[in-house]
């Protein structure tokens, strides 16, 4: 009899343990921002073992025949939560990835959709830009995660390249894809909702995490200039809270940025160097952005090497 009881209770602990939900396994917190537009904020952070990669925006667009994923996060599992939110959701086709560029916090989760056989979208500079650098982020993010956190992680190209604007039918709704001028990066890919007027900017906007520039300084004012100009009802940061008004939401980075063109340009005029820059021009942002002392002085080198011959 006493057996049997000791028997019971172990069955019960091994089912307990089946059953029970795993924090890997369990789907990513997602906002409904407007309807039908669901977005995962990442953190403020470096990529870690600790946060898998999760440190940027994740967004997903629902419509009547089939859904768009803009943006997979930094890892498989990180992509695999993403799409387990969208399958709690609808079960609608998953019809297309859309990736705003090429850094591996936005695309290492693709693999994750490659079961619904989507069509994989990006800017025209994207799968050029993916084939030259996989080796090496696939390198220097599996230091980073980790053997475990990587596992499965792998760069997936676009299959449709954006060269001008192009609209996509989720049925009932439409997305607007329009590819940028060599901003953060030089595949820099904007989408809009036109059913929400909700607007995707990718990492052309940062919001509370320092912008990070690997493309143009001069050319990513000149695009956020451009956008100004635009109607739209919220945005869409690459990194920050899950949506912005508009057109506050770009007064911090154009002001960042236009703070370190001007020091940089400056010091260049009076004849000083990269080492002097990087240990002034700028700083008097250093209060406004988490992350500064991790990516600052790299802006500054990139804004230096860019406007030297300027």
């Amino acid at each position: 009899m006493e057996n049997t009881k000791v028997l019971r209770a172990l069955v019960a602990i091994v089912a307990i343990a089946f059953l029970a939900p795993r924090a890997w396994a369990a789907p990513m917190a997602v906002t409904e921002v407007a309807p039908g537009v669901y977005v995962h904020q990442g953190r403020h952070e470096v990529q870690s073992a600790d946060n898998r990669g999760d440190i940027s925006n994740a967004s997903f667009v629902v419509g009547s025949e089939a859904v768009a994923i803009i943006d997979t996060s930094g890892s498989l599992a990180l992509g695999q939560e993403l799409r387990e939110a969208v399958r709690g959701l609808t079960d609608k086709p998953i019809k297309y990835v859309i990736n705003t560029h090429m850094h591996p916090d936005h695309v290492l989760g693709n693999a994750a959709f490659k079961q619904d056989n989507p069509i994989f979208v990006g800017h025209y500079k994207l799968a050029r830009a993916l084939g030259t650098r996989s080796e090496s982020y696939t390198t220097a993010n599996k230091q980073m995660l980790g053997e475990d956190g990587f596992e499965g992680s792998e760069i997936i190209l676009p299959t449709f390249l954006i060269k001008e604007t192009t609209t996509l039918d989720l049925g009932d709704r439409t997305l607007v894809l329009e590819p940028q001028q060599t901003a953060h990066t030089d595949n820099d890919l904007v989408v809009t909702d036109t059913k929400t007027d909700t607007l995707f900017l990718g990492d052309l906007l940062f919001s509370g995490h320092i912008p990070t520039i690997d493309g143009s300084i001069e050319g990513w004012l000149e695009v956020l200039d451009a956008l100004t100009q635009r109607e739209v009802a919220r945005v869409i940061p690459g990194h920050g809270p899950p949506m912005m008004a508009w057109p506050e939401a770009l007064e911090a980075q154009q002001r960042y940025l236009a703070t370190v063109a001007q020091d940089v340009r400056r010091q260049i005029a009076e004849g000083k160097t990269l080492s002097d820059a990087t240990k002034t021009a700028g700083f008097s942002e250093a209060d406004n952005w988490e992350l500064f002392d991790q990516y600052h002085v790299r802006n500054v080198t990139a804004a230096f090497a860019e406007l030297e011959w300027n």
